[in-house]
This record gives C-alpha cells, sequence and structure tokens, in this order.
C-alpha cells in the first residue's frame, strides 16, 4: 500500500513538471499553505478557549480560587511528558528553530513539527501557561510549508520561501491580519525577498486570513473604539510612552534570558518542573491576570472607559474590591510577567511571546497614561488609546519589529486612525532598544553561534554555507620524525604545494611549505640530516570544524593566509580550507540565493 502511494506521488511529480512551472507550482502551493495554516490557527484558539472554560467557568470572582495553584501545574506537566515521551525532541522557542531552519537545514523543518507545537501548547496555555500561542502555530505553519515542498521535492530556495509562506499563513490566520502576516516573515525571519517570491507570502497571508473570517467571522480580534481623537500636543508624550515601552521590552528581554539559564542549569526534567510549576502557580493564585495569554486583561483595559469597569481586572484574585491599589497590581504584573512566562517554558510547557508582549504593552500604556493624568500639568491622555499604542511599543521592542507592530496592532483592533501615533511608540520603542540590545529575543541566540540568516546579503550567504563543503582532504599529510629524503617521495605524489605535519595521534603540529624546501630538496646528500620537525613551520592560525563562515573568513582578512588547516576540538587534522575554494562555493550560494 506505500510502495502504491510512493509511486503514485511520483507520477503526479512527473506529471507537474512536464504540465505546471516551477513558479506556478510555488503560487499552487503558498495557497494550500495558506488553507492549512489558517486551520491549524483556528484549530488552536478553539482547543485552548475550550480547556480554559472548562476549567475555569465556575469560578469566583469575589475571592481567590486555590485551583489556580494546581492547573498550571498539571498543564506543564503533561504538556513536558507529551514532549518527552511522544514527540521525543525539543520544540521549544518556536521562532529561534523556523531561523535556524532557515539558516543552517536549507528550510527544511522536522515533520512532527506540523502537529506537536499545536498540542502541547493547547495543553499548556489552556491549564493556564502564561505564554502565547502564536508562536507554537508559527511554528507549525512553517513546517506545514516546508514539508509540503520536500514532499514535492522543491529546491532549496523554494523550500526557505514556503517557510516564510507558512509564518505568514500562521501570523494571518490566528490574527486575522494579512499585513501583519507579510511583514513579520520579511522583518523577524529577515528572508532577503523579491518582487517574484513576495507574491506566494501575499496569497499564503490573504488566503489564511479570508479563511478565519469565513470560519470565525470578520470582527477584529480586540474590539476598539476611539474615543477622543490623536492631538499633536500629545505627541511628546507618545514619544516618552515609546522610550518607556522599550526601557520594559529591554527588561523583558534580559530578565527571560536569565531565567531560562537558572532553568538550562536545573539537571532533569523533574527539577525543571518543581521550580517551573511552584514559580507559575504561585504568580497565577496571587495575580490572576496571568493566567493564559492574557487577552481578557486586553480587551477589559481597551474597552474601560471608568475605573469601577478597569478594577475588574483584579477579579478572581486576593485584591479583589481594593480599586485603589490598581496602579500597584498592575505595575506588579508587568514585573512578575517574564517570570511566569519563563517558568512555564522553562518547567516543560509550550508557548511563545507574541502574547505576552501584546499583554505587557497593553498595561504599560495604561499605566503610563493613567499615571500621566494625575499631573495637572499634563494633557489628558486616554487610556485606552495608550493601551493600544502600548502593545505597538512592547512588540516592536521585544520583537525589534516596528512594521509588525505598526500593522499587527492596527490590524487587530481596527485603530488605524492611530496610525501615526502607533508609528511614533514602534519606532521611539525600537530605537530606544537596539541601544542595548542589537539582536531580538529570537534571533540573539542564533547569532550568539553566528548562525543567524540576515538581511545583509554578504553574511546571509556566508551563514547559508556550510564548513564541511569547503574543506579538502586530498592534502598529503607527513609525520615529524620523517626525514628529507621520504619528504621528496612525499612530494614527489602529490598535486600540493602544502604538507600538514601530524603526530600517531593525528594532531596537527604545523605544516611544510614546499617553497621553504625547494633550494634543498634536490640534494641527496642532505635527506638524512634534515628531519620535517626542523622544517615544518607554524601555522598562521587554526579553523576547528565548528567555525561560522563569517569566523572563517575573518580568520583569513586576519592572516592574509591562502590555505589555513581544520582541525576538530581535540587538534586533529581534518583538511585544509582555501580561498579559492570559499569564492567559488561562495558564488554558487550567491547564484542560487539570489535568483528570481
Amino acid at each position: 500500500m506505500k510502495k502504491e502511494k510512493t509511486g503514485l506521488l511520483q507520477r503526479f511529480i512527473l506529471w507537474r513538471e512536464q504540465n505546471i512551472k516551477g513558479k506556478k507550482f510555488v503560487l499552487i502551493l503558498s495557497f494550500l499553505v495558506g488553507i492549512l495554516t489558517a486551520l491549524a490557527a483556528i484549530l488552536l484558539k478553539h482547543l485552548i478557549h475550550l480547556i480554559q472554560n472548562f476549567l475555569t467557568d465556575n469560578f469566583s470572582a469575589t475571592g481567590a480560587n486555590y485551583l489556580y495553584l494546581v492547573y498550571p501545574v498539571v498543564g506543564i506537566f503533561l504538556a513536558g511528558l507529551f514532549v518527552r515521551y511522544v514527540v521525543k525532541d525539543d520544540i521549544s522557542h518556536g521562532v529561534t528553530k523556523i531561523l535556524y531552519a532557515i539558516s543552517r537545514r536549507q528550510g527544511r523543518i522536522k515533520r512532527h513539527n506540523t502537529w506537536s507545537s499545536l498540542i502541547a501548547s493547547s495543553i499548556t496555555i489552556g491549564f493556564g501557561g502564561s505564554v502565547g500561542a502564536e508562536a507554537p502555530i508559527v511554528l507549525t505553519g512553517s513546517a506545514i510549508g516546508s514539508n509540503l515542498g520536500s514532499v514535492f521535492k522543491m529546491d532549496q530556495r523554494t523550500l526557505m520561501l514556503l517557510v516564510g509562506c507558512g509564518a505568514a499563513g500562521a501570523v494571518a490566520g490566528i490574527f486575522k491580519a494579512p499585513i501583519a502576516g507579510l511583514v513579520f516573515t520579511i522583518e523577524v525571519l529577515m528572508l532577503d525577498l523579491t518582487m517574484t517570491s513576495l507574491l506566494p507570502l501575499l496569497i499564503s497571508s490573504v488566503t489564511a486570513a479570508t479563511m478565519s473570517y469565513i470560519l470565525t467571522g470578520t470582527e477584529a480580534m480586540f474590539k476598539f473604539s476611539m474615543d477622543q481623537v490623536f492631538e499633536f500636543e500629545r505627541i511628546p508624550y507618545v514619544i516618552l510612552l515609546g522610550i518607556f515601552c522599550g526601557l520594559v521590552s529591554l527588561y523583558f528581554t534580559r530578565a527571560m534570558i536569565f531565567t531560562e539559564g537558572i532553568f538550562a542549569k536545573c539537571k532533569g526534567p523533574y527539577h525543571k518542573l518543581v521550580l517551573g510549576g511552584l514559580m507559575l502557580s504561585i504568580l497565577i493564585f496571587i495575580f490572576p491576570s496571568l493566567y493564559g495569554e492574557g487577552y481578557d486583561t486586553i480587551h477589559l483595559l481597551l474597552n474601560g472607559t471608568n475605573d469601577m469597569e478597569w478594577d475588574t481586572v483584579m477579579n478572581n484574585s486576593l485584591f479583589y474590591g481594593h480599586g485603589d491599589i490598581l496602579l500597584l497590581y498592575l505595575i506588579l504584573v508587568v514585573l512578575f510577567k517574564v517570570f511566569a512566562s519563563s517558568a512555564t517554558n522553562g518547567g516543560g510547557g509550550c508557548g511563545g511571546i507574541f502574547a505576552p508582549s501584546l499583554f505587557l504593552g497593553c498595561i504599560v500604556g495604561f499605566i503610563f497614561s493613567h499615571l500621566s493624568n494625575y499631573f495637572e500639568f499634563t494633557p489628558n491622555l486616554p487610556e485606552k488609546n495608550f493601551a493600544l499604542m502600548g502593545m505597538a511599543g512592547v512588540m516592536s521592542g521585544v520583537m525589534h519589529a516596528p512594521l509588525t507592530g505598526i500593522f499587527l496592532i492596527a490590524e487587530l483592533t481596527g485603530g488605524y486612525d492611530l496610525f501615526l501615533p502607533l508609528m511614533m511608540v514602534a519606532v521611539s520603542s525600537y530605537l530606544t532598544i537596539i541601544i542595548f540590545e542589537p539582536h531580538s529575543i529570537y534571533s540573539m541566540r542564533l547569532a550568539k553561534k553566528g548562525e543567524l540568516l540576515t538581511h545583509h546579503k554578504d553574511k546571509a550567504v556566508l551563514t547559508l554555507m556550510k564548513m564541511e563543503h569547503v574543506v579538502e582532504t586530498n592534502f598529503t599529510t607527513v609525520q615529524p620524525d620523517m626525514d628529507l629524503g621520504e619528504l621528496v617521495k612525499v612530494i614527489s605524489n602529490s598535486c600540493r604545494n602544502i604538507f600538514p605535519v601530524v603526530d600517531k595521534e593525528g594532531v596537527l603540529l604545523g605544516i611544510v611549505l614546499l617553497d621553504d624546501i625547494r633550494n634543498i630538496m634536490f640534494r641527496q646528500e642532505l635527506y638524512h640530516r634534515f628531519m620535517v620537525r626542523k622544517l615544518m613551520i607554524a601555522v598562521p592560525a587554526r579553523l576547528y570544524d565548528t567555525d561560522s563562515m563569517e569566523r572563517v573568513m575573518r580568520t583569513f582578512d586576519e592572516t592574509q593566509a591562502w590555505n589555513l588547516p581544520v582541525v576538530n576540538v581535540e587538534g586533529k587534522y581534518l583538511g585544509m580550507v582555501s580561498k579559492s575554494k570559499i569564492f567559488n562555493a561562495y558564488r554558487d550560494v550567491l547564484v542560487q540565493f539570489s535568483e528570481d
């Protein structure tokens, strides 16, 4: 049966190659990716809401609910078991995994990612994990695009494009935001796209958004109505809000990296579960607003008009009825949100930082405007407008993606009338955080390893190149105790003018250059007087098999060498790398990377 299916697929691939040209078929695939990613996004949201409603419908709004201490631990425990015993692979940091697949795996994402993140994140968030569903669905969408392309034997460049189509479709489908889906792919995934490849992204985004409209209605994700028009006298406060959002983004980024480092030091999964479960359950019990994605809080702050409505943010908590400390409560929520999100993922759960960014931004914008309104010298700052702007600000700062922040918030809420202040806040926040952090929370892990693909085409091509493709192994090695006569015999059978010197264990000791011994190599009376250890010289530098190509090129520039040896971490010789080989490989990758 399996052979019949394989044969049928092969026949279809041959028929497609004869009847449907490559570019047209990519458009068909991008359309399919849009449909599949939208369905996956809708399914994920439905599962999350189903679990949440089932667990919390009977909770009391007027006091503490002790099940908040239980649900989050159960959620990350079940998600952790699912990942360890069913998936048997790491599925956290979804967007980082996509960036890695683009940079180092030629756009190939494992097949299980088409469903594993969807199940794990629905359990995690449904039980109260303080993370978002968007990064898992973006990984799911990208995996759908990658695997669909692999099934039809598409080339590397098309696979990378389909990964982008999956990401664009996922964002467009879950948020009903087609422009944001397109911009996210270009800005966050950093694909260097031409106009030819822009069309498939548009098709996936529009198709996914249309599917969401058909299946879930045409209303924006967050209801928002602007009570006060934007006035130019508020511009300084808008810019100040952007700077504030940038600093909050910096705090969120660094605190998350720090907390992840603590979890990384834990010895086993159950140690992580205990630490993460305790942190998460206690924080959610004290601050129920941290339960799940936090979209209920966003709805409240975007649509509330007075203290009585805003005070309902403290429902289900120990703070119920204490409206006089609302700002203190929200400030504490901002401070502790990053630890709740880190504990969720660190303890074994699965989720992203889209929703935490929106959640934090909304609260930050509300706090800034509400606090400012206490001072007589400030103009009246409408809280809901500034809450909306704060969402764009924190998202732009955390993700280093101002365009994504601007368009996503405008499409999420229908707040197009605030487009100008949204742009101001997003840009101010981005400019603030890049002073301290050159890379986003998604890309900094790969950037440190030199594995990040960027819009800088030269660096992007170097990133796509791999060390194993440029190492030459046809250099003949010699031993240090060989004499000149034996060396001459080796030279006579070699077409190279460099001879690596290695000991019996294969550890590189140095090199012998043909030019250095040319004046004595034909004097037979010297053959037994000179040993290789006396004729060899130190290498200008050693390359390691784990080095990135950017580091390799930097080493060549520093040493001005034409050939350099490659060794492993133990110092054992593996081969040589020459500039000419790198230039040829660079040209091949550049042609493939830039071809329309």
